[in-house]
């Protein structure tokens, strides 16, 4: 069975309605993005699907069993708070060492354990909180905007990761991002929300769908290809920084 699906589900959020008629399933190993304008029900979409929400109407099923990786837009620590990596990922729950180094490994921060939160790049937090999120094995990755604040060579080098993630661990990534250029090439398949699902499919599908086009404009596509070549080939990565960003301009921030 799928890992989550909804059926005709609708969200309320301060007595509005923000979204309506979701019809929606992830399936494992799958990389799946949210794409919306601010306000189109992207962050409640994912906070009903993890459980902090309950729907207004309609119905979600998880399957048995079923667990979750959560990567948080931000997290606040207090600067004066003494806190190292390792208490932090020990937090609520003690692990072994052992386990905590193989979790920062996979999320691409192997030398971070002693380090204080307070003093990590925004970069390596998102990374510190990704190796927190893989501390139960989840089933499945839910990521809301996580590299928001990081530029667009560090937002791309957070997206390989959650690739490489994906690849060692089988587990499907669900992700909300405002970083267009970047998640249309990470995906298998892109949600475009503006509050109901206005059109879903491969990235290159949703790129050329007049409504994709009417929200965020055409420059995508370009930036799409070239990110793909960038991707397989890993070389000319300043140019590929320069054309995304060209078009950034045109998603929802």
């Amino acid at each position: 069975m799928s890992l989550i699906e909804t059926r005709g589900l609708a969200l309320r959020h301060h007595g509005q309605e923000v979204l309506r008629d979701v019809n929606f399933t992830i399936e494992r190993g799958e990389i799946v993005t949210i794409v919306g304008p601010n306000g189109s029900g992207k962050s409640s979409l994912l906070r009903a699907l993890i459980g902090a929400l309950p729907p207004a109407s309609g119905e979600i099923t998880r399957a048995p069993g079923l667990r979750i990786g959560y990567v948080p837009q931000k997290l606040h620590i207090d600067a004066t708070l003494p806190l190292t990596v390792r208490r932090f990922l020990n937090l609520p729950q003690r692990q072994s060492r052992d386990i905590l180094q193989a979790a920062l490994l996979r999320a691409g921060a192997p030398d971070l354990i002693e380090r204080q939160m307070t003093g990590l790049s925004g970069g390596q937090f998102q990374r510190v909180l990704l190796a927190r999120a893989l501390l139960g094995r989840p089933d499945i990755l839910i990521l809301d905007e996580a590299t928001q604040g990081l530029d667009q060579p560090g937002s791309a080098a957070f997206y390989r990761q959650i690739e490489e993630v994906r690849r060692e661990m089988g587990l499907a990534v669900l992700m909300v991002s405002h970083d267009l250029h970047v998640v249309m090439a990470a995906s298998d398949r892109v949600l475009c929300l503006n509050g109901h699902i206005c059109c879903e499919g491969t990235p290159e599908v949703v790129a050329d769908a007049p409504e994709y086009r009417a929200l965020f404009g055409t420059g995508t596509k370009g930036a799409l290809a070239l990110y793909r070549h960038e991707h397989h080939h890993s070389h000319d990565h300043g140019h590929a920084h320069d054309h995304g960003h060209d078009h950034s301009g045109n998603g929802p921030h």
